[in-house]
């Protein structure tokens, strides 16, 4: 090769390699932490009532209203939410960052949610560490059912429940199952997924729901995520099974500081059974 088209070349591949080096950055900072991927996920439970076949949840969790989250994201993922025509809204927690005072932004937006089973929450650890009482009351005001420890019967057969944050509160499953017919398929809300071990132990749930993860945010091919949470550790992002139950890991809506995301898009679910 002449001496002239190699130093061409070279100019050209180094100028390509720091475009690369600088576009990284960029998707990771302000692209991807914005592009909503709507996840289409069947759900295969064991023995479900003829009725509850084809019923549609929408699941979102880790909004994070805040400093890195602003209330038309969270808007965008309610948009994509109604759109899925869900029968029953699941949120799983961690719906502030760093205070409270986000928690009515984040409710207003989350207002205009609609399922003919009800919407209904848990808490999650950035939820305790504000306030959770006033997090809980955003959430009733805007017509949400926040379940600490507690379930119900929202259609027959169909129990659904939640425990109190694994991390900072008391969660006890057996005050979430307490008044749970025989024969009803339940579906628990937790926020962070490694208590799935517990929960697949004792029998009862055929589908949890978990967060906390945010999938690790920054996954690196061949490797997966590289920094995952307390109580995140376990199961980072997706489908698994245990035993018998089926648990779920979302990516989450929002995200924590760092405020990027690689390869770990944000995400609002859609699980059919």
């Amino acid at each position: 090769m002449e001496r002239r088209r190699f130093l061409r070349l070279a100019c050209g591949g180094l100028v390509a390699a720091s475009a690369a080096c600088a576009a990284g950055p960029a998707w990771a900072l302000l692209l991807e932490p914005s592009w909503l991927a709507r996840e289409q996920v069947k759900v295969r439970l064991p023995n479900p009532a003829p009725s509850l076949s084809g019923l549609r949840i929408v699941f979102l969790s880790d909004l994070h209203c805040g400093p890195h989250v602003d209330p038309p994201h969270i808007r965008r993922a309610v948009r994509m939410a109604r759109e899925a025509a869900p029968h029953l809204v699941l949120l799983g927690g961690d719906f502030v960052s760093g205070s409270a005072d986000y928690a009515d932004a984040c409710a207003r937006e989350l207002a205009s949610l609609q399922a003919p089973l009800g919407i209904y929450a848990c808490l999650g650890n950035h939820d305790y560490w504000t306030d959770p009482d006033a997090v809980t009351e955003a959430l009733h005001r805007a017509g949400i059912r926040v379940l600490r420890n507690a379930g119900l019967e929202v259609a027959d057969r169909l129990w659904v429940a939640a425990v109190d944050d694994v991390w900072e509160g008391r969660p006890s499953l057996e005050a979430a199952l307490r008044g749970m017919p025989t024969g009803t398929l339940a579906v628990l809300l937790a926020h962070e997924p490694d208590y799935a071990d517990t929960v697949a132990a004792d029998g009862r749930i055929a589908l949890m729901l978990s967060g906390h993860t945010h999938g690790g945010q920054v996954r690196l091919p061949l490797f997966g995520p590289l920094v995952l949470p307390y109580l995140g550790q376990r199961y980072p992002a997706g489908l698994y099974t245990l035993g018998e139950m089926t648990l779920y890991v979302t990516r989450g809506v929002g995200l924590v500081a760092p405020p990027v995301r690689l390869n770990c898009r944000p995400e609002v679910t859609v699980l059919t059974l």
